[in-house]
């Protein structure tokens, strides 16, 4: 695993007191996803795409955060977080996708079902609240997608994977996570039952459209396009 790591990235006292809307927490933590994925400086086309916005409304934004110095923002440079924004983006972060394995395993939502309820949830602010959810959820390390949970202290272990589509015939791999996590694509998965922890096997690759053929661990045999296969992530 590959583990991300900076000191003192999470303060239970540094923010507290800061007031921010949902809004501006939602663009930090849009900021932070982007620069996970490998992007430094993220574009503010990137940004209003992730926040489904304009990009007019995205630049009036990002003034107000360099204001609050919690991201430096340079017009055509791109945006990157400050130490103070990225520790606040964290902390969402966080809280967002342990709400989301509480909802999943605890209250039976569907992976497809837990985005928006976890959206409202990260907002809440509670340090004991949340060092209590994470214990009882047994410190999980990946939320219901698979995506990396930040510790207590920010620290972020990103397992190794790669897009289905990147198999060779004869491959096998394991779903570990998705990289389209729309409601509409969790329950096409559902439907053919490609859910996390299945193990694939490429059993043939359509020369005409790019689409494979795959064999489950149970040995159903599914075919599956390559827009589907680009989103699936395997080890």
């Amino acid at each position: 695993m590959d583990v991300i790591q900076e000191k003192n990235l999470i303060s239970h006292t540094k923010y507290r007191f800061m007031s921010l809307s949902n809004s501006e927490e939602n663009y930090l933590k849009a900021i932070f996803k982007l620069s996970i994925k490998g992007e430094k400086n993220a574009s503010t086309n990137d940004i209003a795409e992730s926040v489904q916005t304009k990009a007019a409304s995205v630049t009036d934004m990002l003034k107000k955060l360099a204001e609050k110095e919690l991201i430096i923002y340079e017009k055509y440079k791109g945006v990157s977080l400050t130490a103070k924004g990225d520790e606040i983006a964290r902390k969402l972060v966080r809280n967002h996708r342990l709400w989301e394995v509480f909802l999943v395993e605890k209250l039976g939502f569907k992976w497809d079902e837990v985005h928006p309820i976890a959206e409202q949830m990260e907002h809440v602010y509670s340090v004991e609240l949340i060092q209590r959810l994470d214990a009882f959820l047994g410190f999980p390390k990946y939320d219901p997608h698979g995506d990396p949970i930040p510790n207590e202290k920010g620290i972020i272990e990103i397992q190794k994977s790669k897009a289905l589509s990147e198999l060779k015939l004869k491959d096998s791999g394991i779903i570990v996570g998705v990289k389209d996590s729309s409601a509409s694509f969790l329950k096409y998965l559902d439907s053919l039952q490609l859910n996390l922890g299945v193990k694939l096997l490429v059993k043939d690759r359509i020369e005409f459209d790019s689409s494979m053929i795959i064999e489950t661990a149970d040995k159903r045999i599914l075919a599956v396009s390559q827009q589907i296969a680009k989103n699936i992530l395997v080890k």
